[in-house]
C-alpha cells in the first residue's frame, strides 16, 4: 500500500470556540457514502483537551463540511482520571448507539503525566457522548504498574472484541517514558481482559516509544500502522501484519510513508 498526502485540511482559521489551540489525535467515523466525521482533541484556555469534530468529503477534504459548536466530551470529575483533559483513540458504530474509547489525562506529582482509557458513548448519532463509567478501563496491574495505558484501538470481530493499546514500560526520567503496544480483549466492549501480551516490543537500544496502533482486517490478515519513536526523538510510521491479532510480525519498510522533503 502506498499512501499519497493530500495536505492539511484542518486549519487554525476553522477553530471552533471552544478550542484555542492544537488539534491532536483524529479519529475517523464513516458516516455514509464518501462522508466521514472527523474526531480530534483540541485544547481549551486552560491547556485542557477537550473533544470535538468536523465533517469532510473525501473527495474535498479541505471543505470542511460541518464543525461541532461545543465539545462532544468534556472533562471527567474533579480528581477522576480524566479530569484534566481528554482525546479520541478509536470509535465503533452500533446498531443503536457508537462507542468511543477515549484517553484520559491526569497530571502527576513525580511524572510529568498519566494517561488511561476511557468509554463513553452517543446515542444522538455522535454529536455528544456521556461516560459509560467514570472509571477507566484498564488498570495497573503487577505486568503493568504504570498509569500509560493509553491509545486503545478497538475492533468488534464477530462474537470477540479486540484492543490494541500502548502500555508503559518504565520512565527514563520523569519527562520520558517507554512505552510498547499490547493486546486486550473482551466479549462485549466493556470489560476487558489484560493480556499482558506484547503485539509491537520496543527495540530498546534504537527507540523510546511505540504509540497509536491503528488496524484493519483485509480477509484473513490483520494490518497495523503505528508510530514509533527514535533516540532522537523523531517519529516515523510503521507497519505490522498478523494472522490471529496477536502474534506479529513487524514490517515497517511496508507502512507506505514517510516524512516529506
Amino acid at each position: 500500500m502506498r499512501w499519497r498526502k493530500l495536505g492539511k485540511i484542518w486549519h487554525t482559521r476553522t477553530y471552533p470556540t471552544w478550542q484555542y489551540a492544537h488539534s491532536m489525535m483524529p479519529t475517523a467515523d464513516h458516516l455514509w457514502g464518501d462522508i466521514w466525521r472527523i474526531y480530534f482533541s483540541g485544547r481549551d484556555n486552560n491547556n485542557r483537551s477537550l473533544v470535538g469534530f468536523f465533517t469532510i468529503d473525501l473527495n474535498n477534504p479541505e471543505k470542511i463540511l460541518e464543525v461541532s459548536e461545543k465539545p462532544a466530551l468534556g472533562v471527567g470529575e474533579l480528581g477522576c482520571f480524566d479530569d484534566n483533559g481528554v482525546t479520541p483513540a478509536s470509535i465503533i458504530s452500533l446498531s443503536d448507539r457508537k462507542l468511543l474509547y477515549y484517553c484520559g489525562w491526569k497530571p502527576r506529582g513525580t511524572t510529568r503525566f498519566g494517561l488511561t482509557p476511557g468509554l463513553a458513548e452517543s446515542k444522538d448519532g455522535g454529536l455528544s457522548f456521556t461516560r459509560v463509567s467514570r472509571a477507566p478501563i484498564l488498570r495497573q496491574t503487577d505486568r503493568e504498574p504504570l498509569t500509560i495505558l493509553t491509545a486503545p484501538f478497538v475492533m468488534a470481530d464477530r462474537e470477540q472484541w479486540h484492543m490494541w493499546y500502548v502500555s508503559g514500560v518504565k520512565w527514563l526520567n520523569p519527562d520520558l517514558p517507554q512505552y510498547d503496544i499490547k493486546y486486550a480483549k473482551s466479549l462485549d466492549g466493556i470489560n476487558w481482559e489484560q493480556t499482558g501480551k506484547v503485539c509491537i516490543e520496543l527495540r530498546k537500544d534504537q527507540e523510546n516509544a511505540l504509540g497509536r496502533p491503528c488496524v484493519i482486517k483485509n480477509n484473513e490478515t490483520y494490518r497495523m500502522w503505528y508510530s514509533f519513536k527514535g533516540r532522537g526523538n523523531t517519529y516515523r510510521i510503521g507497519y505490522a501484519e498478523s494472522g490471529d491479532g496477536i502474534e506479529w510480525e513487524r514490517l515497517d519498510h511496508l507502512s507506505g510513508i514517510d516524512v516529506s522533503n
